[in-house]
Order: C-alpha cells, then sequence, then structure tokens
C-alpha cells in the first residue's frame, strides 16, 4: 500500500507528458540521422526524474501554503490529495522531490561531459523551472511560460540535443508546439483553482487577467499550434508528414468550446480532459510525422 502512496504522489496520469516529449525530440533527431539507443532511453529517464520532482515538490509547496486544502480536485487540478489525507508527511515528499531532483542531476552533467557545454543552458533553465516554479514563479505575472519552457520546449531540444550534439531549426519549430502546449496544459488546469491560488499569493492569467480572458488567450495559443505546424511544413522547416498532428485538431476545437463556457464545471472538466488528450497526442503525431518522412 506505501508503495502505490508514493507512486501515486508523482502524479502519474501527468508522467505521459515525458513519454512524448523524448519521443518528439528523438524522432526529430532520427529523421536527422542520428540515433544513440542508450542516449535516448537516458536522456528520458533525466526528463522522467525532473518531471516527477516538479510534481511532487508542487504538491508540498502546494500543500504549505494552503491551496491543496481549499481548491476543488479535479482529475487534472488540485493536487494529488496524499497531503490531505496524511498518506505522507509533508517532510517525506519534499524530500522525495529534492532526491528525484538529485538523481536527475548526474544524468545532466554526465551529458554535458560527453556530448557538450552547449546542452548547459537548456539544463540550468530547465532546472530553475523546475525548482522555483512554484515557490516563486507562481508569483509573477504569468508564470505558465516556465512549464511551457521547462517541460516543453527544452525536453524536445534536449532530447534532439543527445542525439545529434546540435541545435537546428528543424528541431526548434518542432519544439515549439510543445512549448505552447504545455504551457496550456497549466493554463486550463489552474480555472477551477483560481479562488485558492489567490489566497496563496498566485499571480496565474486566470488571476491577472481574468478566466474570461485567459480563455481567449488559451484558444489563441492553441489555434496558433496548428498553423505553426501547417507553417513550418509550407516554409520546409519540417516534413509534409508532420502535418499528421492536424488529426488532434477536433479535440482541440472540443476543448477551446470548453475553454469558453469556463463558468460551468460540467463543460470546463471535459474541456480540461481533451486538452490533456490534445496536448499527448499532437506531439505524438508529429513524432510519428517525422518516423514517417524518414522511412518514406
Amino acid at each position: 500500500m506505501k508503495l502505490k502512496v508514493w507512486f501515486l504522489e508523482t502524479r502519474p496520469q501527468f508522467l505521459l507528458l515525458s513519454v512524448v516529449l523524448a519521443f518528439l525530440g528523438t524522432c526529430v533527431a532520427w529523421y536527422d540521422d542520428a540515433f544513440h539507443l542508450g542516449y535516448a532511453l537516458l536522456a528520458f529517464v533525466g526528463l522522467l526524474l525532473a518531471h516527477i520532482s516538479v510534481n511532487v515538490l508542487n504538491d508540498y509547496f502546494d500543500y504549505r501554503s494552503g491551496i491543496d486544502l481549499e481548491a476543488k480536485r479535479t482529475p487534472f487540478s488540485g493536487g494529488s490529495g496524499i497531503l490531505p489525507a496524511a498518506l505522507l508527511k509533508p517532510g517525506q515528499v519534499l524530500w522525495y522531490g529534492l532526491i528525484c531532483f538529485l538523481l536527475a542531476t548526474p544524468i545532466g552533467i554526465y551529458f554535458v561531459i560527453a556530448r557538450g557545454w552547449a546542452l548547459l543552458p537548456l539544463l540550468v533553465v530547465g532546472a530553475v523551472c523546475v525548482l522555483l516554479y512554484t515557490p516563486f514563479i507562481t508569483r509573477l505575472r504569468w508564470p505558465e511560460w516556465a512549464p511551457g519552457v521547462g517541460m516543453g520546449a527544452l525536453p524536445v531540444l534536449g532530447a534532439y540535443f543527445v542525439q545529434t550534439t546540435d541545435y537546428t531549426l528543424t528541431a526548434v519549430v518542432a519544439a515549439i508546439p510543445a512549448g505552447i502546449l504545455v504551457h496550456n496544459l497549466l493554463l486550463l488546469n489552474e480555472f477551477p483553482d483560481t479562488e485558492a491560488d489567490k489566497k496563496a499569493g498566485r499571480k496565474t492569467l486566470p488571476i491577472v487577467i481574468g478566466k474570461a480572458r485567459a480563455s481567449i488567450v488559451y484558444s489563441v495559443l492553441t489555434v496558433a499550434v496548428y498553423l505553426w505546424i501547417i507553417g513550418g511544413v509550407a516554409a520546409g522547416s519540417m516534413p509534409a508528414f508532420s502535418l499528421i498532428a492536424l488529426l488532434s485538431l477536433p479535440l482541440a476545437l472540443k476543448a477551446i468550446q470548453g475553454a469558453m463556457k469556463h463558468q460551468d464545471p460540467s463543460a470546463l472538466v471535459p474541456a480540461m480532459a481533451n486538452n490533456v488528450i490534445v496536448v499527448l497526442l499532437t506531439q505524438l503525431l508529429l513524432g510519428i510525422g517525422f518516423i514517417l518522412a524518414r522511412v518514406f
């Protein structure tokens, strides 16, 4: 039972994000004729540890600030529920998050030494996003950029770099949708927590500009993902097979419709579910597009 509690504390339903991020970066590298299975797997392990760290630390700080005691939990927001249920102690959760981060650190150091110092700035920014997101960055206006960068665009570029020891225009163009999608993942999931977040001193977009305007920002950025993919293909920066990622558009439109009806929980929660699927499926399909382009 205790092992199950520790596992649930990681919020495993969100860890699939690390899988698709590593997958996309590796697929772009393979498309560019560079692939090393060992590097790909090690990079994924490092990313997964960092992802677990940020999830667990977020749970700890949200509990200490009182957010998780007041927020209405949904399958996609409100924390894991482990600390409010007293299934683990706050100190245990804090150390859990820090140990996962410390375990990821030597992997990053290894890649910097073995694959190139150009990876270091990326890792530093990622580390800042992991450690400071909940206690500091969420108190700044527009904190959603941090997960978009640190758990979106940068992991794709990092997975690409460890394979190729380079950053290319194709890799950057492919990483941008990941950044926007993860930004929007956090943005929409913040809607149910606005009152609790506000009391704790957070300044998320739904608080700073209001839910109505935040839903417009979400909608515009979601559409921008698909326009970016189309533009990337039209400009020759991504292969035509990348357009397979547009298959997630119907789900994205449903998420947008629900976001615009954010006052109604019966519309918002399904929108959040569709949004999670869009985030995962779009990147998965984009990676498959690069595979198909290499094969055919």
